[in-house]
C-alpha cells in the first residue's frame, strides 16, 4: 500500500519535452519510502494501492512543481558587509574598502573569529529564509576560512545545518577562493596548502561532495587551478568552478577538460567555452543576484548557451559581499527580467538543471515514479507566477522525503 496520496492539484513535472512546465492537468501523486510511486492524472489513480493507513490529501488546486534547489551558495559566514554596502553608495570604490580592512578579508576575519556554534545562528537565518520558499535541497560552500581548520569548521557547520532541518545539503569546498592576508603575494604557496591539507582532510573527513576554485584575475589562474583540479580527482571528488565572471580566462573550458559537474557566473563566457560545456555536459549556473548587486552591465551569453544547448541553472549565489540575497523566488525573477530567460527556463534553473550541477540529477528536480518525493504545493493560478511575482511567498506545503512539512 502507498503512504500517501495527493490530488486535486495541477502538478508541474518538470520532465523535458511534451506539455509547458512538464504539465499534468488535475494531476495526482503517490508516494512510497519516500520516493514517488506513481504520478499522472487523478482519474487514472489505481485504487488498489490505497489502503486504510494511506493518508489521502485533497489539495484543493493549486500547482504542484519539485522541491526548490539553490545549487550555488555561500550561505555559511560570519558578520555583516552593510556597512560597505553603505560606503559604496556614498562612493567609496571597492579598492579602497578592500585596503581598509573591508571586502572579503573582513568576512574572513568575521568567519576564522566566530565558534561553530556562532556561525551555525548566523547561517540558520539565512537558510530558514529559503526554506519558507519551498528550498529543499542547497549546495553550500565554504571559502571564508582559507586555513585547514576554519575551511573544516563551515563544511562542518553546512553539515549540521542538513541534520538540524529538513533540508539536503550538499557541500563544496571552495578552500581556492581567494589569496588569505597571510599568504599575501604567495598565491603558489597558497594553492601548496590547498592540495597538500585542506582538500586531502575534507575529503579524508566525508565534509565534501565537490570542490570548487575561482579562476579570475582577481583569483586564481589556469595552472592553479588545474592543480586543484587534479588534487580534487586524485580524492575522488568532482569539481565546479566560479568562471568568466569578470573576464574571460577560459575557464568554463578548463572545467569542461576535467567533467565539471557546472561552470558558474559566466558573463564573459565565449563559443568555445560554451561548445566545450556542451560537449562535456557542464551545467551553466547563472547567477543574476550577483549581476545586479554588483551593478554589472555585461549579460551573460543566454543565446549561445541556448543555441548550444547548454544546461542552464539558476541560483541566489548567497553571499556576503555581491549577493547578499536569501530568496530564490526573488532570483526566478530576476532571472527572467534581467537575463531574459522564460518562466520554463528559469523554474527548470531551479529544479532539474539545478539538481544535474549538483550530481544528483537522475534522483531530484523531476517529479517522476522512483525519484525523491520532494515537492511544493503553491496557491498559484500558474507556474510562471513564481517568476512573477514579487514580495509574495505562495507557498503552502513542502513536501521532503515523502514527509509533510509544517508551514
Amino acid at each position: 500500500m502507498w503512504d500517501s496520496v495527493w490530488r486535486n492539484a495541477d502538478i508541474a513535472t518538470m520532465q523535458p519535452g511534451g506539455e509547458a512546465f512538464g504539465a499534468i492537468r488535475d494531476g495526482a501523486i503517490a508516494l512510497k519510502d519516500g520516493r514517488i510511486a506513481w504520478i499522472g492524472l487523478a482519474r487514472d489513480l489505481p485504487a488498489g494501492n490505497i489502503g486504510p493507513e494511506t493518508a489521502v490529501h485533497d489539495l484543493g488546486g493549486g500547482w504542484i512543481t519539485p522541491g526548490l534547489i539553490d545549487c550555488h551558495t555561500h550561505l555559511v559566514y560570519g558578520g555583516s558587509r552593510a556597512h560597505e554596502f553603505e560606503l559604496r553608495l556614498n562612493g567609496a570604490s571597492y579598492e579602497e574598502i578592500a585596503r581598509a580592512g573591508g571586502g572579503i578579508v573582513s568576512t574572513v576575519a568575521a568567519t576564522r573569529q566566530a565558534d561553530e556554534e556562532e556561525l551555525l545562528r548566523q547561517s540558520e537565518r539565512r537558510l530558514r529564509a529559503l526554506l519558507a520558499e519551498g528550498v529543499t535541497t542547497i549546495e553550500i560552500k565554504s571559502g571564508y576560512g582559507l586555513d585547514p581548520g576554519n575551511e573544516l569548521k563551515c563544511l562542518r557547520v553546512a553539515r549540521r545545518l542538513g541534520e538540524r532541518y529538513p533540508v539536503r545539503v550538499r557541500t563544496t569546498l571552495l578552500a581556492a577562493h581567494a589569496v588569505p592576508p597571510e599568504f599575501k603575494g604567495n598565491a603558489d604557496g597558497y594553492i601548496d596548502l590547498v592540495c597538500r591539507e585542506i582538500i586531502p582532510e575534507a575529503a579524508s573527513s566525508g565534509l565534501a561532495d565537490a570542490v570548487d576554485a575561482f579562476c579570475e584575475t582577481i583569483g586564481f589562474d589556469a595552472a592553479q587551478t588545474r592543480r586543484v583540479f587534479d588534487t580534487a580527482k586524485k580524492h575522488g571528488l568532482p569539481v565546479k568552478l566560479h568562471a568568466e565572471q569578470l573576464s574571460n580566462m577560459n575557464g568554463a573550458a578548463l572545467a569542461a577538460e576535467y567533467g565539471a559537474l557546472s561552470a558558474d557566473h559566466l558573463e564573459h563566457l565565449d563559443e568555445a567555452g560554451a561548445k566545450a560545456m556542451a560537449q562535456a555536459g557542464t551545467v551553466a549556473v547563472l547567477l543574476p543576484g550577483a549581476f545586479y548587486v554588483l551593478r554589472e552591465t555585461k549579460l551573460p551569453p543566454v543565446d549561445l548557451l541556448r543555441r548550444h544547448g547548454v544546461r542552464m541553472a539558476v541560483s541566489t549565489d548567497c553571499n556576503p559581499g555581491t549577493s547578499p540575497v536569501s530568496s530564490l523566488l526573488l532570483i526566478l525573477n530576476m532571472a527572467c527580467t534581467l537575463f531574459r530567460l522564460t518562466p520554463e527556463e528559469a523554474l527548470a534553473g531551479v529544479t532539474r538543471h539545478a539538481a544535474a550541477a549538483l550530481g544528483l540529477g537522475e534522483s531530484h528536480g523531476i517529479l517522476a515514479p522512483g525519484r525523491a518525493a520532494d515537492f511544493v504545493v503553491w496557491d498559484i493560478d500558474r507556474p510562471a507566477a513564481l517568476a512573477y511575482q514579487i514580495g509574495l511567498n505562495p507557498c503552502r506545503q513542502v513536501v521532503f522525503g515523502g514527509r509533510p512539512l509544517r508551514h
